[in-house]
Order: structure tokens, then C-alpha cells, then sequence
């Protein structure tokens, strides 16, 4: 299935993990994708690999925590390719793990910045954007800490809730206008965050063996499935593959 050939898709985030599986794969499904992260010298080599290897990629440097930043993004991705039609909101952050009263004020902010504030400066330029061009693609992380209490993940589950809240509201306002806007919840992914998460030794998350994680490529082709009208159903709401259910829908294997 095929949903984003000569699209222009927009992924945060995409200097390591989910969001290069995610540029890699819709590249290679022919779509034109933007990498965008704070890391600019990464995402730039990513970039050079998908173009040599016949893809179309452009990378832009961009912080989600500022609203300019991500403004400039969309804008340059527009004047630059002609559209905006996916845009992935896939930047986030776990670190610093900490239980409440021994977590630091500046550090929790910064998760907020970029994990809430982040997904909300994305939908802010792209939706006008989206509407003027007649729909497009909005699909913003998320996880099952928004509806979980888990210990020392205080940030982060607040900051999911509040995605999640996002997704609600963005449907409810412009679905209407065919901006389909739907949350994924993945489960746990082999990714740096779980080195991290493993090392804090909190909550049972940490405990976990590494060998349950998914592969990034599995939330990838998910991300890819959530573009199509299949996916129509769950559009306001979280989407997750962490059930057979959700995972035969978009062709992975089954939990064991």
C-alpha cells in the first residue's frame, strides 16, 4: 500500500530512531521527505543517503521547543517541494527520569517544551497550510503513558495526555476540512529512549528485555498505513500496534 508517492512529508525528529526509519521508508515509498531536527549535521548525512540512493530528501534544521523555528520549517518545506501533505510530529524526549520531588524544574520544562509544545507549534503551521491546499496528514507520537500513571515518568505521561488531548481537539476543529489528524501509540521501540529508560531503573518499563522492543521499520510501516483511509476510523483518537488487532491491520506480525 502505497499512500504518499510525490507527497511532501514532514517528519521531527528524524535524526535517529523512529523518525529515520520513518524518512527512509516514505522515501522509499517516493515520497519527497523533510527531515527536521536539532541535529543538523545528522540529519543532512541521512538526507544524502536517501538522495544517492534515489530517494528525495531535504533536511532542515529545526528546534520543535520554538515556534519559529517550526514555522520556518513548514513554510520552507512548502516553498521548497509545493506542499505540505504528512506531517509526522515525532520529536520527543524521556530523560531526565525522576520521581516528582526529585526532579529538576528546568529539565521537566524542557519536556514540555518539546514534547507538548512541540506537537502543538506543529499542528499551528501546518493546519492552515493544509486546509489551503485542501487536507493532508497530521500524526503526532504517542504512547501508552498518556493514559498511564507510571512512576518517574511524570513528564511524560503528563506530556502524552496532553498530546493526546491535541489529536481530540485538531479532529474535532478541522476534520471537517480534511486535515485527518490521529495519534500512534507504538509500545516500547528499540530506540536510544529505552537505553535511557532501562538505565533509570524506575517503574517495570526498566525491567523489561530488550528483545520485546520493536524494531523502528515496524513503526514506520504503521505510520505509513495511519496515511491511508483505512485508517479513517481512528482518526482523533490514538491508533496503537501494541494489540494483534492493530497489528494485523497494518500487515505486522502478531504479539506473542
Amino acid at each position: 500500500m502505497n499512500q504518499v508517492s510525490n507527497k511532501t512529508v514532514v517528519i521531527t525528529g528524524a535524526s535517529r530512531g523512529i523518525g529515520e526509519a520513518a524518512a527512509r521508508h516514505f522515501a522509499d515509498a517516493g515520497a519527497h521527505v523533510v527531515l527536521a531536527a536539532r541535529s543538523e549535521e545528522r540529519i543532512k548525512a541521512i538526507a544524502k543517503e536517501i538522495n544517492e540512493g534515489g530517494g528525495t530528501a531535504t533536511a532542515i534544521r529545526c528546534d520543535v521547543s520554538q515556534p519559529d523555528d517550526v514555522e520556518k520549517l513548514i513554510n520552507t518545506a512548502v516553498e521548497e517541494t509545493g506542499s505540505i501533505d504528512v506531517l509526522i510530529n515525532n520529536a520527543g524526549m524521556i530523560d531526565p527520569i525522576a520521581r516528582l520531588a526529585d526532579s529538576d524544574p528546568d529539565a521537566w520544562g524542557q519536556i514540555v517544551d518539546v514534547n507538548f509544545k512541540g506537537v502543538y507549534h506543529g499542528l499551528r503551521y501546518a493546519v492552515p497550510e493544509m486546509v489551503r491546499a485542501g487536507g493532508g496528514t497530521i500524526i503526532n507520537i504517542s504512547s501508552g503513558a498518556a493514559t498511564s500513571a507510571l512512576e518517574g515518568w511524570s513528564h511524560y505521561c503528563a506530556t502524552k495526555a496532553a498530546v493526546l488531548s491535541l489529536t481530540r481537539v485538531a479532529h474535532k476543529e478541522y476534520g471537517d476540512r480534511d486535515v485527518r489528524v490521529v495519534g500512534l501509540s507504538p509500545g516500547t521501540v528499540a530506540t536510544d529512549m529505552q537505553v535511557a529508560i532501562k538505565a533509570s531503573g524506575i517503574n517495570p518499563v526498566s525491567q523489561l528485555d530488550p528483545d520485546v522492543h520493536i524494531p523502528t521499520e515496524w513503526v514506520a510501516q504503521a505510520l505509513m498505513w495511519l496515511c491511508g483511509p483505512d485508517a479513517d476510523a481512528h482518526l482523533g483518537g490514538d491508533f496503537s500496534i501494541k494489540t494483534d488487532e492493530g497489528r494485523a491491520a497494518v500487515g505486522l506480525p502478531a504479539t506473542t
